[in-house]
């Protein structure tokens, strides 16, 4: 704990008599610039000149009776209590800089008044009371510190290999079609699958939602619509992600469960099927069973890395998935890994599969988490037993890692592109900032209600937060932007109804958020944080996930963004920005 506070004479301490300071004026004003502009100081929320960020204007003057009530009744102003302990006289020195922030006047003799004030403030406040403690009390006491989630750590996972198989079966195969764009050496698109499950209540008068998923594609620079291909109804299913193949000739969506003869393919008893689609043509050329039904996928290595929503009997909870051959190459069953797993993320090298773990019996299978969470937001549980990340080496198989994590159940995740980092969001209304090699959490703070995406900005100093209202039957509409120092929000920006998820572009300069109520892209400048422009889907179908293409002088095309990360030697992190 770091500490500022002089030597205090014993009499003090005994009597309970002011401190009379020998400091000098302006020895006690720069004890209070460097606590004020400390790493945790007051500038934090209050801004460098007091004007005030998160937390209210201070040019008013406070006395350090008015900080000392606050530090004591305003939970915000822990961390200072924690890492500073401000004494009176850091409490005076802190007050007199503020006062040289706002244009007031200072002097020795205010200081001595000052000090007087704090001690008879203090002496007159009342003691704690002693409430008794029910037996529940001292147990939940005994474990509602995050301190003893860690200490009390036991690993999850089973000892070596978690991977398994599972044999993948087309069920159906069809004809291409033809292209419905051309694409132009050295242009940039997007693609987007949409679905059928926006909102009609926050979009326009009269709208009926789509009975059709669709493949989207548009110009990434223009922001416009180039073609889409509505899927026949017979293919529908609940679309969750966008998917594409490293190589950028081939999409994905979630396809319908197989019909026909169940003699036939063991896979006529599947949730769901995999639609691969011709990058160009928009429109579907097979129909995979891959044992379970596709939440979210993104580029890893040279395959597609598949977490799934349900699984089938023998189906994996995640899976490396070859383009080239419509087979899976490996995966994990929850089984193994001591918990249920949600959703799954990499660090830009693809050294790791971090695996969002969520802890089972709140709700069948793979609804425990989300469940668990509705019950926690609706008020019939007041707590759940710890979520966590498992540390997945795709080459063994083996967990080699597993991190407690604060909050309850955390849907997303970012690796810092030095790999030294993941922030994770949880659907408890916090983002958490923690560190890979010693798996300290450096920071939890709340973001908007019910959170999902996120993606950090070009410089990495800013995470930007979807605030979905996800688990809290909310329409969330708002974008909480953190600062990944302090971990303090610094903006809130209004946006779309249910914006899902936030991903930064390969050019590095804008943030754009996928809308499931109102079936629309939202676009912002990632520097002034100003909304330019809306992207509407067709039908207006919920817009979920997002994949950049980019194609080179030759047309050789490339995926280089996804909401995995960057891909194929694009990092605007790393100085290297797609030009657009």
């Amino acid at each position: 704990m770091r500490t500022f506070r002089p030597l205090l004479a014993l009499s003090a301490l005994f009597l309970g008599t002011p401190v009379l300071s020998q400091e000098p004026i302006d020895a006690l004003l720069a004890r209070g610039e460097a606590l004020f502009k400390d790493d945790v100081g007051c500038w934090v929320c209050h801004r460098e000149t007091g004007e005030g960020l998160v937390g209210p204007s201070l040019l008013f003057g406070p006395t350090p009776t008015d900080i000392f009530d606050q530090l004591e009744s305003n939970p915000v102003m822990g961390v200072i209590v924690a890492e500073l302990d401000p004494s009176d006289e850091d409490l005076v020195a802190i007050s007199m800089h503020i006062r040289t922030l706002a244009g007031l006047p200072v002097s020795a003799e205010l200081a001595e008044q000052y000090r007087t004030e704090i001690v008879a403030y203090k002496a007159a406040r009342p003691i704690d009371i002693p409430f008794a403690r029910s037996e529940r009390d001292l147990a939940v006491e005994a474990i509602q510190s995050f301190g003893s989630v860690i200490t009390g750590w036991e690993r999850r996972a089973k000892e070596g290999s978690v991977l398994s198989h599972y044999d993948t079966q087309v069920v159906a195969t069809f004809d291409a079609g033809e292209p419905r764009f051309t694409p132009e050496p050295g242009k940039t698109y997007f693609y987007e699958n949409t679905g059928t499950n926006s909102v009609p209540a926050v979009l326009f008068e009269g709208f009926e939602p789509p009975t059709q998923n669709q493949v989207v594609v548009g110009d990434a620079e223009t922001k416009e619509i180039i073609a889409s291909y509505a899927l026949p109804e017979s293919l529908r299913a609940s679309v969750h992600t966008s998917a594409m193949s490293p190589d950028g000739r081939y999409a994905y969506i979630i396809g319908a469960r197989p019909g026909g003869d169940a003699d036939q393919f063991e896979a006529f008893a599947s949730s769901a099927t995999l639609l691969k689609v011709d990058a160009l043509t928009l429109q579907p050329i097979k129909q995979v069973a891959i044992g379970g039904r596709l939440h979210h996928a993104q580029v890893f290595r040279n395959y597609l890395l598949l977490d799934m929503f349900a699984r089938d009997t023998d189906g994996l909870a995640l899976m490396l998935y070859d383009p080239e051959t419509d087979e899976i190459v490996g995966g994990v069953k929850d089984v193994d890994m001591g918990g249920m797993v949600y959703t799954v993320w990499s660090d830009r090298d693809y050294e790791y599969i971090y695996a969002l773990m969520e802890p089972g019996g709140y709700a069948p299978g793979r609804a425990t988490g989300m469940l668990g969470m509705i019950n926690i937001y609706q008020g019939k549980l007041v707590a759940m037993r710890p979520f966590w990340i498992a540390k997945i080496d795709p080459d063994t198989w083996e967990v080699v890692r597993e991190y407690p994590i604060p909050g309850y159940r955390p849907n997303w995740a970012v690796i810092d592109s030095n790999k030294e980092h993941i922030y994770v969001i949880a659907s408890s209304s916090v983002a958490s900032k923690i560190n890979l090699e010693t798996g300290a959490v450096e920071w939890t703070n709340g973001t908007g209600i019910g959170p999902y995406g996120a993606s950090l900005n070009a410089d990495e100093t800013e995470l930007w937060v979807a605030d979905k209202g996800e688990a809290a039957h909310h329409l969330g509409r708002t974008i909480t932007v953190m600062d990944t120092e302090a971990g303090h929000a610094v903006d809130t920006l209004y946006g779309a109804y249910k914006v899902d998820h936030v991903l930064l572009s390969p050019n590095g300069k804008e943030m754009w958020a996928t809308s499931n109520g109102e079936g629309r892209i939202y676009v912002y400048d990632a520097e002034t944080r100003e909304l330019t422009h809306k992207i509407d889907m067709p039908t207006n179908g919920d817009a979920h996930g997002l994949i950049w293409v980019h194609y080179d002088e030759n047309g050789i095309a490339r995926v280089v963004r996804d909401q995995g990360g960057f891909h194929n030697g694009i990092n605007p992190a790393l100085g290297r920005a797609l030009d657009y």
